[in-house]
């Protein structure tokens, strides 16, 4: 934001005093995501990034308690965690409960309105947390280098850039996950119609309408409103006077800057994109924040001036390092991270029942990561339990499961993709931004199966650009229902996809396009570009 007030309401100037204390404060850079560990995960790594590279400023980052591993990682690098206690996602069932559909009985219509108001309720103590956390960190000073870092899952933090009076800027690992509604400009400029010619004669470099439909358009739905006006005493729709319900026609915003961490070489940015959005490349986790073992982390980060593929896991974990390296054919990787906790693995003996009968009618290996979805994980053992000695076998450590001849390997601790993909022949997963990367980095061809938001759009773009054969329906790889016929159907489309995913014209397409991004550095180029539009101002 260009112009300063005191967020407290009083239209006072600034005392002088208040403004000496200013100069002597150090600049706050306050991240916040919310979100999933792949909405999250990749703004804290640039987060990390931006308190080693900028030591001048006090970091914070706030997003949700689920996410406390980062705590340990982030004091490392100097960065504040600040937990918020609102759950990161909602589940699919309850996704379902509040879908616009009618409930079909009086328990179905209470068990809606139940979980409506639980919805409510969260929200509102969501927002009460971010808005104390922020009064917190910067108080009544105000820095010219502070400024607000969000990702599409934490508006809140653009209304409380508002409040404070300091830049907001967006940082992103994916493309905006939602679209506006068909009807959303038919219908502003008929409400709004003096807002709508604010956003039309804006001066270039201004917020218009490009930033309101590329990504701003949710800051101005109903939801916001009662909580702008009520508890921060904005108006209750961006841009407008509170006084007269008019456009601020004497103050013109700077379109903010929006870092996307992906690849332009895998995403080009078209030319109705607002000029201050800019393509970084992607954003990968320092590799020792992604073991779940210590010792593992330790033999990482002792071998810093290895390079990673040559680096060993720890002697408890050589059951997964052997099994990798254990045949001439490298295993396929079978991973969903969060769809599981999401509620959308509802079947996981179903969905083992698929992995088995292309085990079996195949000469594949797989490694699945089971992301600790503990359904999967006691499907698991209750298979490894019953199953006969020769065809199973639990290992020693918690973690490792054998199923099926031991040609598939379950493990319920996190290791890192970009050490794990270039020893696997093919990735199957969720087409989320995380998985993505890595295996676009590891040159290895994928095979997707989207269920929500951006994953549909990496999906389509990975069979567009040749490194995937066409998305696979959720029914084709986690049947709802365990029968023959819904596994067998899945059966034939996941060997169907791995067979086109294997073909030499996707295997080299794959390989080509790893080549061409491999020379990239996310972080450094979102460093760059914050160095030069946020910090230098």
């Amino acid at each position: 934001m260009s112009t300063r007030h005191d967020h407290r309401g009083s239209g006072e100037a600034i005392k002088e005093e208040e403004t000496e204390a200013m100069r002597d404060r150090r600049p706050i850079a306050l991240f916040m995501a919310f979100g999933t560990k792949g909405d999250v995960f990749p703004v804290a790594a640039l987060a990390a990034a931006f308190s080693c590279d900028q030591k001048q400023y006090e970091v914070s980052f706030i997003t949700h308690s689920a996410h406390q591993g980062l705590s340990a990682d982030f004091a490392a690098k100097n960065v504040t965690f600040i937990p918020i206690s609102s759950p990161p996602v909602l589940a699919a069932h309850q996704h379902e409960q509040i879908s616009d559909s009618k409930p079909s009985s009086f328990d179905s219509y209470c068990e809606h309105n139940n979980f409506s108001l639980r919805k409510r309720m969260i929200e509102e103590e969501h927002r009460r947390e971010c808005l104390a956390a922020a009064e917190r960190i910067f108080g009544c000073d105000i820095n010219e280098g502070d400024f607000i870092a969000i990702n599409f899952f934490a508006l809140e933090g653009w209304h409380l850039a508002e409040l404070f009076q300091v830049h907001c800027i967006v940082t992103a690992p994916y493309v905006v996950p939602y679209s506006a509604p068909s009807s959303f400009e038919y219908q502003f400029k008929k409400d709004l119609p003096l807002l709508y010619q604010y956003f039309q004669e804006a001066p270039v470099g201004t917020v218009g309408w490009k930033d309101v439909l590329h990504w701003m358009w949710p800051l101005f739905m109903e939801t916001w409103g009662s909580w702008r006006n009520n508890i921060l005493k904005l108006s209750s729709i961006p841009f407008m006077d509170p006084v007269t319900d008019l456009p601020l026609w004497h103050i013109r915003t700077e379109s903010p800057l929006l870092l996307y961490g992906f690849s332009q070489k895998i995403v080009e940015c078209p030319g109705y994109w607002p000029a201050n959005v800019y393509s970084c490349g992607f954003w990968f986790l320092p590799m020792e924040w992604q073991f779940s073992c210590e010792k593992c982390r330790l033999a990482f980060s002792n071998n810093s001036s290895i390079p990673p593929a040559l680096v060993e896991l720890c002697q408890r974990h050589m059951s997964l390092q052997n099994f990798l390296n254990g045949s001439s054919n490298p295993p396929i990787f079978v991973g969903l991270s969060s769809i599981g906790s999401m509620g959308f693995l509802t079947n996981p003996k179903a969905f083992l029942a698929v992995l088995q009968r292309v085990i079996e009618a195949t000469e594949y290996r797989f490694i699945l990561f089971t992301s600790g979805y503990k359904p999967l994980d006691a499907s698991i053992r209750y298979l490894a339990d019953n199953a006969m000695p020769n065809t199973s076998h639990m290992l020693e450590e918690t973690d490792s499961t054998f199923l099926f001849n031991n040609r598939l390997f379950c493990f319920s601790g996190s290791i890192p993709y970009r050490w794990l993909f270039p020893r696997c022949a093919v990735a199957i997963h969720h087409a989320g931004s995380g998985s993505t990367a890595a295996a676009l980095h590891a040159g290895i061809p994928q095979v997707l199966c989207p269920y929500l938001l951006d994953q549909f759009y990496w999906a389509e773009r990975l069979c567009w650009i040749g490194v995937a054969p066409d998305p696979l329906s959720r029914q084709h790889l986690c049947p709802d229902s365990f029968d023959d016929i819904n596994i067998n159907a899945a059966c034939d489309a996941l060997r169907a996809a791995i067979d086109r995913a294997t073909s030499s014209k996707i295997r080299l397409q794959a390989s080509h396009i790893a080549k061409k991004i491999s020379s990239e550095d996310g972080i450094e180029e979102a460093l760059n570009i914050l160095r030069e539009k946020v910090v230098s101002r």
